[in-house]
């Protein structure tokens, strides 16, 4: 088992401190919080042993788990990674691409393993699919969330839209091309609505939608390619496998026939996969710890953490133009 620490015990960080206690994979040894109110309370309601210093956290534990505002990532990942203690860091990575490159080279120095909070890759929805999505050439993503004044200290695409750039380079192999955006501000300081579109190398588009505003929560991806359609609700933790193939010489009664103007038919049938039940946030742990014992390449390594984030700063700096 991973001697695991967590630093930062906001409303995430208690999750991760009950996930990791539940998980056969990690032994905690404790937690650290600069807000000792807040951190005391938890001590009081849950037991778990409250360290003076995240140096005195970090010496004590195999795994550190970053679960602080994202302004404190780069500061205690480059301590823990110094100290040769493996990471698992929350999204988005680092404030900037090059705070993430350092981070990315100090692990390989040190030997050490890293792996960033994009849970949404471990969504049972898109766990299910992500094997059918092969080369789509259009996507599009719709990120809504009712407002919650939690998180809106940084733009809707560093809050919301990063799970699904996140989720589109982990199943488009390209690189981009292009990007445009644009996004309004309407109750916070940052955009809370933004919409954005990239373009890949290989002619893929993917047209991104988040909101922090709005009347409902949604969180759908529909991804298009050669014959075939997938639609992924992560939200509902759904998803739909329509494909179509040349039709038989003889269809049966009940089958779904499309003819093109060139006079193609096509048989259209549903290859819908059973979605399990998981905790997504259990899993991601879970996967880092055998990535560690294995000493294999975590699912959603650091060099994809560092992507998705000089991803959404491109869109975000769209904004500015």
């Amino acid at each position: 088992m991973l001697k695991a620490g967590v630093l930062g015990a906001g409303h995430l960080g208690k999750i991760h401190l009950r996930l990791l206690e539940q998980s056969e994979n990690y032994q905690l040894i404790g937690f650290y919080d600069p807000n000792l109110e807040q951190a005391q309370a938890i001590v009081d309601e849950f037991g778990y042993r409250l360290f003076d210093s995240a140096e005195a956290l970090i010496a004590a534990v195999d795994m550190v788990d970053i679960v602080t505002p994202t302004f404190a990532h780069f500061d205690v990942a480059k301590q823990a990674i110094e100290a040769g203690k493996h990471i698992f860091i929350e999204k988005p990575i680092t404030n900037t691409v090059e705070e993430a490159d350092i981070l990315i080279a100090l692990a390989k120095k040190h030997k050490v393993k890293g792996q960033v909070g994009h849970v949404e890759r471990f969504n049972p929805a898109f766990t299910s699919v992500a094997s059918k999505i092969e080369n789509p050439m259009f996507i599009e993503t719709h990120r809504l969330a009712e407002f919650n004044p939690r998180g809106t200290d940084v733009p809707v695409v560093l809050d919301l839209m990063i799970h699904d750039i996140d989720a589109i380079l982990s199943v488009v192999k390209s690189d981009v091309k292009q990007i445009s955006a644009s996004g309004v501000s309407v109750i916070s300081e940052t955009p809370d609505i933004a919409n954005a579109r990239i373009e890949f190398e290989n002619g893929c588009v993917a047209n991104l939608t988040a909101s922090r505003i709005s009347l409902k929560n949604m969180r759908k991806s529909r991804f298009f390619q050669k014959d075939a359609y997938i639609s992924v609700d992560f939200f509902e933790k759904k998803c739909e496998v329509v494909k179509m193939k040349e039709a038989p010489e003889h269809p049966d009664d009940f089958a779904m026939i499309l003819q093109n103007a060139e006079g193609i038919k096509k048989q259209i049938y549903f290859d819908n996969p059973e979605v399990s039940t998981n905790n997504a946030i259990l899993d991601e742990l879970n996967y880092f710890a055998e990535a560690v014992k294995n000493d294999t390449m975590p699912i959603v390594s650091l060099e994809d953490g560092a992507r998705a984030l000089q991803v959404a700063l491109q869109i975000i700096s769209c904004f500015k133009k």
